[in-house]
Formats: structure tokens, sequence, C-alpha cells
């Protein structure tokens, strides 16, 4: 059992187990990854940091680079995401866990640190958090660093801003750019993990409601869509006009957000931007308007500008706090303003995450593959992991598809 670990109650482990092995199930693309690294090892010797949403996908992922040979130092990048059991699980199988859910500021850094302080040669991040410490407070660790992987749009925006500053010095592949990545797990991922956290949360019908989705990239793509089928009115408030001109060709309403507060029921925000829902918009809300996010951080829906302006605060229901306007309106705000489907759910499905995170555990394989070959700080995703990961997918699925015959390949590469 891992003693250098920090979790809120180790007895829970038997109903993380659980969860992990059913997850296990329903993951082949990670099984056939794990059976791989348990014969080849290929991270014997080396200790991987990561820091992702700590709940059963992530902790089967955790036991895959252990198969592998890593040595592995564990927590959240979510205070409100993290399963206490799923943690627990995690120490009893002897690796090195430090979360709890509901964890303090305080406590969340402190979490974070204790990772970083292993001295990890493979650093696996959601948000950025691992990187931004490693790079501030314990620079003196960078030598040990052979490169890392970043999950999300949010962590990715924040790597560009260092490269283009010169600051970022490890390699960092861009685990989000994936087309394995982003076309499935942030569309249908976030659209339908999304809407199970409001619909477990609330007990509301969406159908005939009014849902205002913020943001209209792969994910707010998805959140429309899955918003649309559940027989909604999808108003997609956008700063780019080429994404609101797709969300129009789509079928949706496209307005600026404080003309959607006025009319929306339920809000969405999905735009790794700040301050996207703000108080001249809760003015303006409906009586019971909804709101929630599903961006990385929780500064989408300015829930301390709403605070500031209540004139009182209730807990209407589980995960769901009432903010009482001077105009006598309320307004509810769903899991603090964190992300809706893993703090008031379980995240993204099984079998989503299992692509996900086999561009994950192939990236970090190429990372150590190619140990000290890598000039660049910024890395995409090397093609054949893409390709090879959609083709075990569709090996699973039974799916077969048409090959390009050598005369075809002639044509299509001859410009006569």
């Amino acid at each position: 059992m891992g003693t250098k670990s920090e979790v809120r109650d180790i007895n829970l482990w038997e109903s993380g187990k659980r969860k992990i092995d059913w997850v296990e199930s329903n993951m082949p693309l990670l099984r056939g990854i794990k059976a791989e690294f348990e014969n080849t090892k290929p991270f014997a010797g080396l200790k991987v940091a990561l820091s992702v949403h700590l709940e059963a996908k992530t902790a089967y992922l955790c036991k895959v680079f252990a198969a592998g040979g890593a040595e592995m130092y564990i927590t959240g990048s979510n205070p409100l995401s993290t399963q206490d059991d799923v943690a627990a699980a995690l120490v009893h199988e002897g690796l090195s866990v430090f979360a709890w859910y509901n964890a303090s500021a305080e406590e969340y850094e402190r979490h974070i640190a204790k990772v970083i302080e292993a001295a990890p040669n493979i650093i696996i991040d959601d948000g950025g958090d691992l990187v931004t410490l490693i790079h501030t407070k314990y620079q003196h660790l960078l030598e040990n660093v052979i490169g890392g992987c970043e999950e999300t749009t949010t962590g990715i925006l924040r790597l560009i801003s260092m490269n283009k500053e010169n600051k970022l010095k490890f390699p960092m592949v861009l685990v989000n750019d994936a087309d394995c990545k982003h076309l499935f797990d942030n569309r249908y991922g976030t659209g339908q993990s999304v809407w199970d956290g409001i619909n477990r949360t609330t007990n509301l019908i969406v159908a005939g409601k009014n849902v205002v989705v913020a943001g209209y990239g792969w994910c707010g793509k998805g959140v429309a869509m899955r918003a649309k089928g559940l027989g909604a009115s999808v108003i997609v408030t956008e700063i780019e006009p080429i994404k609101a001109m797709e969300a129009v060709m789509d079928g949706f309403k496209v307005m600026p957000m404080n003309e959607a507060a006025k009319i929306g029921d339920f809000f969405v925000t999905v735009t790794g931007c700040n301050k996207v829902i703000t108080e001249a918009d809760f003015n303006v809300m409906k009586n019971g308007a909804i709101c929630c996010n599903a961006g990385h951080f929780d500064c989408e829906v300015d829930v301390a500008e709403l605070k500031s302006i209540a004139v009182q605060e209730k807990l209407a229901r589980n995960n769901i706090q009432g903010y009482k306007l001077k105009n006598n309106n309320w307004i509810y705000v769903i899991a603090e303003g964190r992300l809706v489907n893993l703090a008031a759910g379980d995240g993204h499905p099984a079998e989503i995450m299992d692509m996900s995170f086999a561009i994950q555990a192939l990236s970090a394989l190429y990372l150590v593959s190619n140990k000290g070959k890598l000039n660049d700080k910024i890395i995409r995703v090397p093609k054949e992991v893409d390709t090879e990961v959609a083709t075990r997918q569709l090996g699973f699925w039974g799916v077969n598809i048409d090959k390009l015959t050598p005369e075809q390949e002639k044509y299509l590469g001859s410009w006569t």
C-alpha cells in the first residue's frame, strides 16, 4: 500500500476499485496499451507526475503508466472533481496520491506541490498547473523533466504563451489538438457529460427551454448539439465571426450575451476565458435562471460578482447555490461555477476517455522514445499516433474501411 499519499479515507478503496474495474471493462484501447506496456516497460525507472480530474477513467490511465514501470505521483486538477474512493483505490494499489474532494485552495496547492516535489521525468497536465508550478517555484527540478502532455485547450493556451516568451523549458505534446481527442472528447464527450451533470443535479426538463451556450468551439458545438437533441431552443454567444457563422448555419440563434441573458433558462459557458457572464447579465436574467460552466476554470461565470450583488444566498439543492438579487429574481449556479460535468457528474463517458487517454499514453511513450531528440518545445501529436488510435478503435467497433490502391496513391500524388 502506498504510504507517500494524502487522501481523505483509505477505507473507501473497495468502492473506488469497483468504479475503476467498470471503466476498465469499457476502455479496450487502454487495455491493449496496458498489455503492451507490461511487456516492454517503457517507463521503467521514470517518475510520472499527473494532474487530471481524479475519477475512475483517470485512475485507469494511472494504472496503465504504472504497468509500464512508471513511479506514479497523482493529484487532481479541480478541487470538486476528485472522487475520494477512487483516490483511495489507487493508494491501496501502491500508487502515490495527493488529492481529496472539496480541497481548500491551500490544500489543492499543497497537493500539486507534493507531486512536483517528487522530481518527475514526465508530466501529464490538465490545465497547466503542474507545468506552471515547476517553472515558477521548482525551477531546480526542470532538468529532470523529459517532457509532458497537456490535455486541455486552456492548458495549451498557457503553453503557447509561455513558449512565445521563451519560458517553456521542456517539450510539451499538445494532446488536445489531436484529432482523436478534440473531435470526439471535446464534442461528444463534453456534449453528453455536461447534460448528464445538469440533469442529475437539477432534475428539470430541458425540452422547451432556452439554452444559452457561450462559445462555439468543439466543446460548445457538443453542448449545443445535445441541448438541441433534448428539445431546447439553443442560443450561441461568440466573439469570433467564423464560429458565429457556423452556429447560424447549424441552425442556432446567435446574439451577444447581454441579449441572450434576458431570455435564457440554462446558461453553459465553454470559452476558456474569464468574465463571460457578469453583473450586467445577471441583472437582466429571468427569475430561476440556472448558470453553469464547462470551461476549465471557475471564472467564466463570475460567481464572486454575483455574490457581491446578491441580497440573499441559499443552498437551493445539493450542488446548486441560489442568489437573490435586488429585483427579487433568484439566479442559480451549479457546482460553484466549476466544471459541471465533473463537479456535478462523472465526467466524460469511458469510451470517449479511452481515446483521449490512449493519445496521452502513446504521446508520453513518444517523448520517452525521442528523449534528447526533440528541439521544439511545442509538439503536435504525431499523425501516426492519431492514426493508430483511430485504427484500433475502428477495429474494436468491428468497422472496416477502404484502402488506396497503388494506382490511386500515384494519382493523388501526381500534379499531372
